[in-house]
């Protein structure tokens, strides 16, 4: 078999509707699913707003849009949804604050639905608005520049139809969004997901290799003991997504609390270090206890097989810039691949929505190696949650075809984190249940399963293809 070759560059434009890649939604290891959900993006048909001080005004051409309360502004926004089957079981409008100076924390304003969906874009005005006259489906309040909001919009879109959304503020200081016209990244977004799932219970096939793990583990706490009991009762590789000791990644810490728990699985762990690990001095502490498991001293980056997979663990505590030690590595290595399948795991993640980290830009030249090389899977930690993202290219952009699916796994112990801005291709998050995630590696696809600590109901799991 022949190594897997890098991309070349490809222009993608996105007009219209997005459809992402279709789930299949898996119930259990011994269930195999008989139905699929899908999601699909959309973006609006028209959208605008209105001023009481310019009352004759239509601002339908505008890369802007506003509510506020003195003068009054009110917002509509129009989607047209189609091609969908199926039961509606979600449905997330997704709208994305501008960066025009003004209110450090303007009032996001109240979401309702319209009977009126046949209003025109280059039509309205204040003295000839479209009544807001439905339910309301949800509020914002303070919101920040540049960013990202949500608002569950499920009540009102159950299928294929035309629906308007109108959003008014009763403050003064008003949020202002980005429109259509603004461009497709920030322009506002429906996100539909439909189908329903049911499950038989013949079993997938058995011998396929198993990675499991987390990050963010160790501390005094408990929620260590629990996630180590998960890995009791889960054969398979074990990986770490770094800070596996908290707070300073000293011997003491890996020998008092990391040993006794996730230490009972150390033979078979693949560990990456975090920014706790490397809060002793060149990670000593890390290194000295995973030995020759994490890799050289120093470095802490290297790879391995499973089956028809290709396993890379990397490093963000140290340079991962383009033309770095570990970014040449990296490539060199992806370039003498021969297997079908990548995954990579190291600690900082590129796509996050937690409120204690931002996303880490720095690992952007990682990411991009990966992609090159067509990698399929990429899992990271730092905030202490699950996050799931659709298929995305190094820039962020939904990419169905060839984009990396990447989870954040900070959920092995460390106390929660809550989440912040929703970031674009967020598509299943959980900020209040410890688990580990359990990836079954086929031939030329993976199941994953969110499994949770006892007691705890969460759950999320699906398959994809490799590229």
């Amino acid at each position: 078999m022949q190594g897997r070759k890098a991309r070349l560059p490809l222009a993608v434009v996105a007009v219209g509707v997005v459809t992402a890649t279709t789930l299949t939604v898996i119930a259990s290891s011994d269930q195999l699913p008989t139905a699929s959900a899908a999601t699909s993006t959309f973006t609006p048909s028209a959208d605008t707003y209105v001023d009481s001080s310019a009352a004759g005004t239509n601002y339908g051409t505008s890369g802007q849009l506003g509510v506020d309360n003195s003068p009054i502004k009110r917002m509509f926004l129009k989607f047209v949804v189609s091609n969908v089957s199926g039961t509606v079981t979600s449905a997330k409008l997704r709208v994305h604050t501008d960066n025009v100076a003004g209110a450090q924390s303007p009032n996001g304003g109240t979401f309702k639905s319209m009977t009126n969906t046949t209003w025109s874009e280059t039509g309205v005005t204040y003295n000839n608005q479209p009544a807001i006259d439905g339910a309301t489906l949800g509020s914002l309040g303070s919101v920040a520049q540049n960013a990202w909001y949500e608002v569950d919009v499920t009540s009102y879109v159950k299928g294929n139809g035309t629906f308007s959304i109108g959003v008014t503020s009763s403050s003064s200081d008003g949020a202002d969004y980005d429109s259509r016209e603004s461009g497709s990244t920030t322009a506002p977004q429906l996100v539909v997901t439909t189908g329903t799932t049911t499950t038989t219970t013949t079993a997938p096939p058995s011998g396929d290799p198993v990675l499991v793990g987390a990050g963010d583990i160790s501390n005094s706490g408990s929620g260590d003991s629990a996630t180590a009991a998960l890995l009791d009762g889960i054969s398979g590789t074990v990986f770490t997504a770094g800070d596996n000791v908290y707070d300073s990644g000293t011997t003491s810490e890996f020998t008092t609390y990391y040993d006794p728990t996730w230490g009972r699985h150390k033979a078979r762990t693949r560990p990456s270090p975090g920014n706790h690990d490397y809060n002793t001095s060149g990670a000593s502490g890390y290194y000295g206890y995973f030995g020759s498991l994490a890799g050289t001293a120093g470095q802490g980056y290297y790879s391995y097989d499973l089956g028809n997979w290709h396993i890379v663990a990397l490093n963000s505590n140290i340079s991962m810039s383009a033309g770095s030690a570990q970014e040449t590595w990296l490539r060199n290595d992806l370039a003498a691949n021969t297997k079908p399948c990548t995954a990579a795991y190291w600690h900082h993640p590129l796509y996050t929505s937690g409120a204690n980290h931002a996303p880490n830009t720095a690992t952007r030249p990682l990411f991009q190696a990966l992609y090159d090389y067509n990698a399929d899977l990429v899992l990271t930690g730092h905030n202490h949650q699950y996050e799931r993202f659709a298929p995305m290219n190094p820039t962020g952009g939904l990419d169905t075809t060839r984009g990396i699916r990447s989870f954040v796994v900070g959920m092995g112990g460390a106390s929660h984190y809550s989440f912040g801005t929703i970031q674009p291709n967020s598509e299943a998050r959980n900020s209040d249940t410890y688990g580990v995630i359990k990836l079954t590696l086929h031939s030329n696809s993976f199941d994953w399963q969110f499994v949770p600590e006892a007691g705890k109901t969460y759950s999320d799991s699906g398959t994809q293809a490799c590229h």
